[in-house]
């Protein structure tokens, strides 16, 4: 079955959109990579200490190895993202460490992301999910290279 193709208000953006339909998908890479890698270079920039610290207050062990691997991931992991490299593990990690942010930090303040609650955060997970699922898409080092996970 054929799926069916909304008609435009405005049937001569038609080439436009067509045009720029694959610039979408790297912008979504880009738009959840770029926070994640300021996330990151704050980490780097202040060191280990505080990661471990809020690693042991969250009661996550080992709080060092755990608080060294974020480190890597909200760098290395966020630039793959952005360039779209390896995008399926990296999409994946940020998922899983979205959720466990969700039910260890957040959830005790509920939903409202005013209140420090889990409302971004697992919205963050569902779109990491998403690039997961999908993978780098057609402007991404993964096409280049001709292979993914």
């Amino acid at each position: 079955m054929e799926p069916v193709q909304a008609r435009l208000l405005i049937p001569s953006l038609a080439p436009f959109y067509r045009c720029v339909s694959d610039f979408s998908y790297p912008l979504i890479r880009i738009a959840v990579g770029a926070p994640m890698l300021v996330h990151g270079v704050m980490k780097l920039m202040n060191g280990p200490a505080p990661v471990i610290a809020t690693m042991e207050r969250l009661g996550i062990q080992p709080a060092a190895s755990m608080a060294y691997f974020l480190m890597f991931l909200e760098t290395v992991g966020a630039v793959c993202i952005i360039l779209g490299l390896f995008t399926r593990f990296f999409a994946a990690a940020f998922c899983i460490e979205s959720l466990i942010l969700v039910f260890v930090a957040h959830w005790p303040n509920g939903f409202a992301a005013n209140r420090n609650g889990y409302e971004m955060v697992l919205t963050w997970a569902i779109i990491y999910f998403a690039i997961a699922l999908r993978g780098g898409g057609p402007w991404s080092l993964d096409r280049k290279l001709g292979r993914e996970l």
